[in-house]
């Protein structure tokens, strides 16, 4: 059971374990989208234990970074309000600041109290320079810093909470990947006998190195065939399938992380990958909010648009 403090009340939310089938194949859907309505799913996980040192250091905001359409954005946006703590969101693109209609993330973000920095493309490459920080800290106090993405050895502790002891018994246990915290978190709570396979919704094999910095076993390994072109690409075939999740089981996926994940895992039945009688353990890591997002760009694109 997760329990999620809001001010003086208590809201408590089951994670389920959701059996769907595919061909002869059982997968289960660890359904950790349903932990909260806006703090879904590894972000919960990534945020839990940040908040809690945030709030021992007397931190005065979260300070994060993100993009157009961040979960992270939204969910420390909603977190902080319900924490009590100021939070400050470093936007990827200096001329979204300048429309008056911001999309679904940021306007939800604003709403729930951040406040939004715009910054160039290229500023924002230097988020990790020391510089850098030190100008944000000279504007905006004693914040304590959230990497983009959420991803740090205390994210990685909160999604080693992912796995419970009822889940020892799957052979395959999959998840998107975007900065790579939650499939370390995986592969160091995983036994031994398990294969952790993560779908990156990024182009390329670079996230190797950045999830070795947190993961303490070699039970691993990257599936980059799903990507679909890149971070934030969406084809037809992909929203397609979505929808189609959606209409066959009743269970919703985000066409950046976890659609990715289900496309891939059901591709790779198809193609034989999984000996017979496997046991998958499938993680749907939220991300739902992301949904809204996408439908602008797809109705601008002409493209069809996503089921909510």
């Amino acid at each position: 059971m997760i329990i999620f403090v809001k001010k003086k009340r208590l809201y408590q939310y089951p994670i389920l374990n959701q059996d769907i089938k595919y061909k002869s194949t059982l997968i289960t859907i660890k359904r950790e989208d349903l932990i909260h309505p806006f703090i879904s799913g590894n972000k919960f996980r990534k945020l839990k234990y940040n908040i809690e040192e945030a709030k021992a250091t007397n931190a005065n905001a979260l300070l994060t970074y993100g993009g157009a359409y961040s979960n992270h954005i939204a969910a420390v946006a909603y977190a902080g309000k319900a924490y009590g703590i100021d939070t400050i969101g470093v936007i990827r693109g200096e001329e979204l600041g300048l429309k008056e209609d911001l999309n679904p993330t940021l306007r939800f973000a604003k709403e729930h109290g951040m406040h939004l920095e715009f910054v160039s493309r290229e500023d924002y490459r230097k988020k990790t320079e020391v510089d850098f920080v030190d100008r944000l800290r000279q504007n905006f106090g004693g914040f304590y810093l959230l990497p983009e993405g959420g991803t740090n050895a205390l994210a990685v502790k909160g999604c080693e909470e992912i796995l419970q002891p009822k889940d020892e018994n799957y052979n395959y246990i999959c998840c998107a990947v975007g900065t790579g915290g939650t499939i370390a978190g995986l592969i160091n709570a995983s036994k031994a006998s398990q294969e952790v396979l993560g779908f990156p919704a990024l182009k390329g094999d670079f996230l190797q190195q950045d999830i070795r910095k947190f993961a303490n076993q070699e039970n691993w390994k990257l599936i980059t065939d799903y990507h679909f072109g890149g971070y934030g690409k969406i084809k037809p075939e992909l929203i397609a399938f979505v929808n189609r999740f959606k209409a066959d089981y009743n269970i919703p996926l985000d066409p950046i992380y976890t659609g990715k994940m289900l496309f891939g895992i059901f591709d790779l039945i198809d193609k034989g990958f999984f000996p017979k009688d496997t046991k998958i353990l499938a993680i749907h890591t939220g991300g739902l909010q992301g949904i809204a997002g996408a439908n602008e760009i797809l109705q601008r694109k002409k493209m069809p648009l996503i089921d909510i």
